[in-house]
């Protein structure tokens, strides 16, 4: 572990992470070449960053793919890696599973996420017994993967359904990812409404979208520090942030160097300078429009609805 950096419980795994996460989705970029990818990867974990997060449709394939080819000469060995799967029927979701662990060129990856929980009907297809709930059960058995999860950006409301049927099916996730950010806490907010049920539950809880790809910076109202420092101050396992350039991996460790707990003052205080432009979530367009919905652009990846849903809707 690396004085640079600060590591964090990942909820009741018993694992500790870095507090900042490596976003995957950044790695294979235009502007950013295997090369560059391989090297911020390596310099990232190389200064104590752990929590790789990745997902099996990245840029066809290749984000997972880079940070396989980085993972290699002894560096898998001191990270903490995820990916996530599209797959909701069981044969689609396994086949994901093992995509992915292929690209990555690993024998078991630490946490698999059922990616993109945004429709009230997600969680019912997942845990059919066809669903990929039961993939991810065998690959788990199988040694392919270690711990589960699931994440979305469009709806609170859509976490906390995903939460219930889960109970209801006897089960509890380890994590669960969500947009964490200075705009949530005024439209549709996962860090009120989420949060709370997930530290009630010691669910680790994942936060993405602190600067929703640079949009939220174009409000002119905060800085990416402070952007960073209030999704710290949550009570996030891992703040998994996109990095596409050295100067980008340093403002990342800047924001942990200068971290201290805030109180409720100092949060309002970060807040009300984004009161008038998050009210109508105009800067996190994940939640108000379908343009980073993966899922809804390539319905395919979902896999087939469950054989006997078929079936009722031909009786």
């Amino acid at each position: 572990m690396s004085s640079e950096m600060l590591y964090r419980d990942l909820g009741n795994t018993g694992e500790k992470v870095s507090a900042i996460g490596l976003g995957g989705w950044h790695l294979s970029l235009k502007h950013v070449d295997e090369s560059l990818a391989i090297q911020i990867v390596r310099s990232a974990i190389d200064r104590g960053i752990t929590f790789m997060d990745n997902c099996w449709d990245y840029n066809d394939g290749v984000s997972e793919i880079r940070m396989g080819k980085a993972l290699r000469d002894g560096y898998r060995d001191k990270v903490f890696l995820m990916t996530k799967i599209d797959g909701r029927s069981k044969k689609a979701a396994a086949e994901q599973i093992d995509e992915s662990l292929q690209r990555l060129q690993v024998d078991h990856i630490d946490l698999v996420q059922h990616h993109e929980v945004l429709r009230y009907e997600d969680p019912h297809r997942i845990f059919d017994e066809e669903g990929s709930h039961a993939a991810f059960v065998e690959a788990q058995k199988a040694g392919k993967l270690r711990y589960m999860g699931f994440t979305g950006h469009k709806d609170p409301q859509v976490h906390l359904h995903m939460l219930e049927v889960a109970a209801a099916h006897g089960f509890t996730f380890d994590t669960a990812q969500m947009p964490l950010n200075v705009m949530d806490a005024h439209y549709r907010s996962f860090a009120k409404l989420v949060v709370p049920e997930l530290v009630k539950q010691n669910i680790g809880i994942l936060g993405m979208k602190s600067m929703a790809n640079g949009i939220l910076l174009r409000s002119n109202t905060v800085t990416p520090i402070e952007c960073l420092h209030y999704a710290l101050n949550l009570p996030t396992s891992v703040v998994i942030t996109g990095i596409d350039s050295m100067e980008i991996l340093d403002q990342a460790f800047e924001a942990v160097r200068t971290f201290q707990p805030m109180n409720d003052q100092q949060v309002q205080a970060l807040l009300a300078k984004t009161v008038e432009a998050g009210a109508r979530g105009e800067f996190e367009p994940f939640k108000t429009s379908s343009i980073f919905d993966g899922t809804a652009q390539n319905p395919d990846w979902l896999g087939e609805e469950p054989q006997r849903i078929q079936e009722l809707m031909s009786a």
